[in-house]
């Protein structure tokens, strides 16, 4: 499931168990390649729970997770961060991120 959320709706999640957090901007290339690695990635494992943050339209929970550009991923386990990817990255190191957070 990839949803798009607000601050405030970031802010009500039930935070336990793993997500993925992505930061995002809507004119950014990079981000619209990575947005199909991660329908890739769901597609393949339907119970992952993946959350897009417009970079532009959540300054306040872009600045309190110290997201400084996009595409950013976080790799959250009961609500806190467990490890971080900047960039596009290939599909691999994204599930070798996930895989940390579901065991």
């Amino acid at each position: 499931m990839i949803e798009e959320v607000t601050t405030a709706q970031y802010d009500a999640l039930d935070k336990k168990g793993p997500m993925l957090v992505e930061f995002y901007s809507k004119t950014c290339g990079p981000c619209k390649m990575l947005a199909f690695v991660l329908k890739d990635i769901v597609k393949n494992d339907p119970d992952l729970r993946v959350y897009t943050v417009d970079f532009n339209e959540n300054e306040d929970l872009k600045d309190r997770c110290g997201v400084k550009g996009f595409p950013t991923m976080l790799f959250m386990k009961d609500g806190a961060e467990v490890s971080r990817l900047e960039g596009l990255k290939q599909k691999p190191m994204i599930v070798k991120e996930l895989e940390k957070i579901k065991n």
